[in-house]
């Protein structure tokens, strides 16, 4: 049986080129992971909007998404839509520079009950998923109750005696 040995210098060179290798695939791998183009960051804390519990007559259902282009190219906001017609969002018509920031408004028609809604974003943002963002809004509508006048003077403390 023979045993081969590889050359002291051989082995050196063998390792020289195993940590190019890893080096280039290391700097491959740092190149793929810093994409350029449009990123979009929301601010609303897991992209939700809560509107609490709010009076049919004295609130608008309007609220707004306010969001950033964390990129280095123009956002392009291309389509917004709700999940149903009680909800109207609405969409920038320019671009949204690089560290600019852009809002999308939506109104909710203020029906009684809960809210829970979702609001679909297509963009060209790179940081998302095929460009989609869902926004939710949250939370619910109740109507003020009617106050009886006459239930009022009947307990007027004018009338005790």
């Amino acid at each position: 049986m023979r045993i081969n040995f590889i050359p002291l210098n051989l082995s050196h060179k063998i390792i020289a080129m195993k940590t190019k290798l890893f080096f280039i695939c290391l700097l491959i791998t740092g190149i793929s992971f810093a994409q350029k183009g449009a990123k979009i960051e929301f601010k609303a804390i897991d992209n939700t909007i809560d509107y609490g519990t709010v009076n049919k007559n004295d609130d608008n259902g309007v609220r707004t998404f306010e969001f950033t282009n964390t990129g280095d190219e123009p956002l392009n906001i291309t389509d917004v839509k709700s999940s149903c017609g009680c909800t109207i969002p609405s969409k920038p018509t320019e671009p949204i520079q690089p560290g600019k920031t852009g809002k999308i408004e939506v109104k909710y028609n203020m029906h009684t009950g809960k809210i829970n809604k979702t609001i679909t974003v297509k963009s060209n943002a790179i940081n998302v998923q095929e460009g989609t963002v869902l926004l939710k809004i949250i939370g619910e509508v109740i109507e003020k109750p009617v106050e009886n006048l006459l239930e009022k003077k009947a307990i007027s403390p004018m009338m005790k005696i």
